[in-house]
């Protein structure tokens, strides 16, 4: 996700990476975020959001310094916090990159993360073979396997930001 960020903003040099640090899912995400880091030349902030008041407190303070960008990793705290994190990136213009579409279509800059409808559709299969008498404990888990990239141009021209023409043509949707 820092790549697309990079792209679109290349002084870019530390990312506040917003996280619910109780969740397992979470956990795995920020370990591979990590491990990108270095490779970007980049410096990761991990910043908790168990409330507004806290998501509010660590973006207005990571916002003090210049070439930051933002990663909010996806959760239903992120959910539950949506429009408060996407005001708050768009009003101190931090640049931010979501793992979920309905940021970008409430006016976030850019996601990606897994297609949601491919998920649902996988899952109806499951439940295909399971009515058909297969037990679900003898169904192997499945990882995501489609991924979309989202674009907010609207949100790119509020940011001052231009997109590169590779990215947009890399785009899954671009919302103008």
């Amino acid at each position: 996700m820092a790549g697309a960020v990079e792209e679109i903003v290349p002084p870019v040099k530390r990312v506040a990476v917003l996280r619910d640090p109780a969740s397992a899912g979470e956990s795995g995400m920020f370990t591979a975020i990590q491990s990108a880091a270095p490779s970007f030349g980049v410096v990761l902030s991990p910043f908790g959001m168990r409330d507004a008041g806290e998501i509010e407190s660590a973006i207005t303070a990571f916002a003090r310094d210049s070439n930051g960008g933002l990663i909010v990793l996806g959760s239903s705290l992120a959910n539950v916090h949506r429009e408060l994190i996407i005001t708050l990136a768009a009003s101190h213009r931090l640049p931010a990159v979501y793992s979920d579409r309905i940021f970008v279509t409430s006016g976030g800059l850019i996601s990606y993360g897994p297609n949601r409808i491919d998920q649902f559709q996988r899952g109806a299969v499951y439940v295909d073979r399971i009515l058909k008498g297969e037990k679900p404990f003898d169904l192997p888990v499945q990882a995501p396997t489609k991924y979309e990239l989202i674009i907010n141009l609207k949100t790119a021209k509020a940011l001052g930001l231009d997109i590169p023409a590779a990215l947009l043509a890399r785009a899954d949707e671009v919302i103008e």
